[in-house]
């Protein structure tokens, strides 16, 4: 009898392991616990999830401005699982977008975005703000940071999570990176990160966070994600301080 229990067991040790990790994307990641990411945005249209985004302050959401490319959004806040409606999230139109003047599509240099709400989001304990650089300078190497999105689980597959994902990643020296990327890489406007998981298609625009402030923007990978070949690339937020605060100040 006890022979036959562990022959059973063993023929289905396969698809236990496989539905334990059906759900651990951003790519080899594991799901946000609920209320920890609260500046987090969806940008959506219709009902659809395209890309990522991150509210800078009650009027202002960052994202990548490759995003443009998908036509008008909605800016979803206060979300967990899009799926399910919770109290203290909201859907916001997008009043202008704004970006980057140096913007180029070809090579996604300066790829960053804001896009200034139609109404003033309301903080409450769904929905927060995050803090950006206060001035220029590199993060230093090896630094514990995360990312996180509701993008595709894997690189091979077109579905999205549902729920929010997040992984651990760390900065990788500059350096390194430029002998990886050659020529699509700008130590001075990019950072790249390393990891066991990392961002996919879906996530661009959300957030890289070390700390507990936003240093960058996903902005572009390689054809699979989260590959030790071509690392994952982040626009470097104060890289473009001025720029920002000129167009939060400047545009009503």
């Amino acid at each position: 009898m006890t022979i036959i229990s562990l022959l059973l067991l063993a023929s289905l040790l396969p698809h236990l392991i496989f539905t334990a990790h059906v759900d651990v994307g951003i790519v080899n990641g594991t799901e946000v616990k609920p209320n920890s990411r609260l500046y987090m945005v969806s940008l959506q249209t219709g009902c659809k999830h395209v890309c990522g985004g991150f509210l800078i302050s009650n009027s202002f959401v960052m994202t990548a401005a490759h995003c443009k490319k998908y036509g008008n959004v909605t800016a979803v806040v206060g979300m967990h699982d899009l799926k399910k409606r919770r109290r203290g999230s909201d859907r916001i139109r997008v009043k202008s977008y704004h970006n980057h003047p140096g913007f180029n599509q070809s090579t996604l240099q300066n790829d960053i975005m804001l896009l200034k709400l139609e109404k003033e989001v309301k903080q409450n304990k769904n929905v927060k703000i995050i803090s950006i650089p206060t001035q220029e300078g590199d993060i230093k190497p090896d630094s514990a940071c995360s990312v996180a999105g509701w993008g595709r689980l894997k690189s091979t597959e077109k579905k999205m999570s549902t729920c929010l994902m997040e992984a651990d990643v760390k900065i990788m020296n500059n350096t390194e990176c430029k002998n990886k990327r050659k020529k699509s890489y700008s130590d001075s406007q990019m950072l790249c990160v390393y990891g066991h998981g990392g961002s996919c298609n879906g996530d661009s625009g959300g957030p890289l966070v070390c700390g507990d402030i936003a240093v960058g923007i996903t902005s572009f990978g390689g054809e699979e994600c989260n590959s030790h070949k071509y690392p994952e690339v982040y626009t470097k937020i104060s890289a473009y301080l001025p720029w920002i605060h000129s167009i939060i100040a400047n545009v009503k």
